[in-house]
């Protein structure tokens, strides 16, 4: 199974992108948007690449849904 995980663009240099998830940043490329997308917007991630820009409101519900499903995770292995 494949996700592409919802992550908040902070910084921009050129076709890459400095991307936050929960705290934790990584860099990606951005060759293969259609959309121009600009600091704070928001976009799937999946192997490295933004494959589509998507709405805040949409980012942040799968982002709380993941993190209701890791919760859920966490506490079924103890």
């Amino acid at each position: 199974m494949c996700l592409a995980v919802p992550s908040k663009i902070i910084s921009i240099e050129d076709t890459t992108a400095i991307v936050d998830v929960y705290g934790a940043r990584r860099a990606i490329s951005l060759l293969l948007l259609e959309d121009r997308v600009n600091v704070g917007d928001y976009v799937l991630v999946h192997a490295g690449f933004a494959i589509q820009k998507v709405q805040e409101e949409y980012a942040e519900e799968t982002l709380e849904l993941f993190k209701q499903w890791i919760e859920a995770e966490r506490k079924a292995s103890n």
